[in-house]
């Protein structure tokens, strides 16, 4: 009878949440013989927290020891750099520094080191002022000493979530845009999840809905989550800015998190942020004139010339702060075959990965399930030709001319690459689903001059009418009426 109901469900696992988390165990749970669902509310994989956070890989030193932070932190960070081989997603092993601006915080200083050891981070040390400066000529005069941890990194977070997502979707993993869960409720053989658009069922369900994983946990659970949505703004400068430091900046951290940092971006532009402020809307990401401020004082206090006149861009994100201060990652004590993963909030980011194997390997064997013998665990990322030579760029152009048209003059995307990004696997529906893959449209202009052609290119490859176009969800369209016009773009 049980095998009966197992076979009318409609998927094995159901995953809710296409952010990194979501998409990291998506992809873990690619590996074995499951039918496989992701779930998200948005357009796009990457539309919530992991779309606006700071891009660290943290080295895992600022976790209390024991906790699920730590430990899923050092794994994760362990794990980068052979991901990114796998996966072809940027990421760079730059290192970090903790300044520390006053004698009577050594010991503050000292604690985070052993703290560090603790966790397991290797190659941790306590250098001087003056061999801080050395590194990084734009630190301040009043930095006394630091915590060096060379195994601290920095990588883009559209590029890890969208490779996960599409090597998950590429072994089979189903996903499912524009559905919001509206109820999750047990059933004999596992659950029914109520979206916006259907009824689905499944065996399993993986809770990874971000600020929203305490509503989702709650429908199914006695023992109750709370979430709280801590905001944080951050400052993006201009490439001219990016070697300012060439090391990822923190300051000993407080109560309220790390505090604000100075970092490169994997990208060439300097990033600073965030604040922290808790919010209890969960979708309210507007920055504001105080906190910008705030941030700004902050980060001069550790970093010297920061040129703040050339800030292209200000945004914010949540993180989902759980009231226990830790990740909560597991199945669930009174909700049989449903599993959390809950109040990821920073170090998530570096984490993702390591939480991704543990999900997956734990819903493996309470499903029996094996590993698939055909499992493809790399992929390619979009063609950059700005990374070719010139004799490989122009052989990709004599074969493809769409990559010798060049759409953004800021960031020097071309229309191969647009075209690419929108055809792939998971390919972009929208302005920003293009942007987060190739980054057209973050640059200096901040999308003010390649909007229009981007437009156009999205209409003919997806069969849409220009006023149909959104910058990312329905609702977001740009344009009304009828649309006439001719291209303006440059040729390399």
């Amino acid at each position: 009878m049980e095998e009966d109901m197992m076979k009318k469900m409609d998927y094995d696992v159901v995953v809710i949440g296409g952010g990194v988390v979501g998409c990291s165990i998506a992809r873990e749970l690619s590996r074995y013989d499951l039918h496989t669902c992701v779930i998200e509310r948005e357009e796009d994989v990457c539309s919530g927290t992991s779309k606006a956070n700071s891009a660290i890989v943290h080295a895992g030193f600022d976790a209390h020891p024991g906790s699920l932070k730590a430990r899923f932190n050092v794994e994760g960070n362990q794990m980068m750099g052979d991901l990114a081989k796998e996966l072809d997603f940027d990421f760079k092993q730059n290192g970090s520094l903790v300044l520390c601006f006053h004698e009577e915080d050594m010991p503050a200083l000292k604690a985070l080191y052993e703290k560090g050891v603790e966790n397991g981070v290797k190659d941790l040390s306590i250098i001087s002022g003056d061999e801080v400066r050395k590194m990084e000529p734009n630190t301040t005069d009043t930095v006394v000493a630091a915590l060096y941890a060379p195994t601290g990194g920095i990588v883009c977070p559209f590029g890890l979530t969208i490779a996960m997502a599409e090597n998950a979707c590429d072994n089979g993993v189903e996903f499912r845009f524009l559905t919001a869960v509206e109820n999750v409720e047990a059933v004999e053989g596992g659950y029914t999840v109520k979206t916006s658009k259907s009824e689905i069922s499944s065996r399993y369900v993986v809770n990874a809905a971000g600020v929203y994983a305490d509503e989702i946990h709650n429908m199914v659970s006695a023992k109750k989550l709370h979430i709280t949505a801590r905001k944080g703004d951050y400052c993006l400068l201009d490439k001219e800015a990016g070697s300012l430091v060439s090391h990822t900046i923190f300051q000993l951290p407080g109560k309220m998190g790390k505090g604000v940092l100075v970092t490169p971006t994997v990208h060439g532009n300097l990033l600073t942020g965030p604040t922290a402020v808790d919010v209890e809307d969960k979708e309210k990401t507007a920055t504001s004139a105080e906190e910008l401020a705030d941030l700004m004082s902050k980060a001069t206090i550790g970093v010297n010339n920061i040129p703040f006149r050339q800030v292209i861009t200000s945004f914010a994100g949540l993180r989902a702060h759980e009231d226990g201060d830790d990740f909560v990652i597991g199945e669930v004590e009174d909700a049989e075959g449903f599993f959390d993963a809950a109040g990821i909030e920073s170090p998530g980011l570096t984490s993702a990965p390591a939480i991704g194997v543990y999900i997956a390997k734990l819903v493996a064997e309470k499903a029996e399930a094996g590993e698939k013998a055909d499992w493809n665990g790399t992929r390619k990322g979009i063609v950059r030709p700005e990374l070719l030579s010139k004799e490989e760029r122009a052989e990709l152009i004599k074969k493809n001319p769409a990559y010798g048209t060049i759409i953004c003059r800021c960031e020097d995307v071309s229309e191969g690459e647009i075209v690419d990004a929108i055809t792939r696997t998971l390919g972009a529906t929208s302005l920003d689903g293009i942007k987060r893959r190739v980054r057209q449209g973050m640059g200096r202009c901040q999308a003010g001059f390649c909007t229009p052609r981007t437009m156009e290119i999205l209409a003919r490859e997806k069969g849409m009418k220009m006023e149909e176009i959104c910058k990312n969800a329905p609702g977001s369209e740009l344009l009304t009426g009828e649309i006439t016009g001719g291209e303006n773009h440059d040729t390399a």
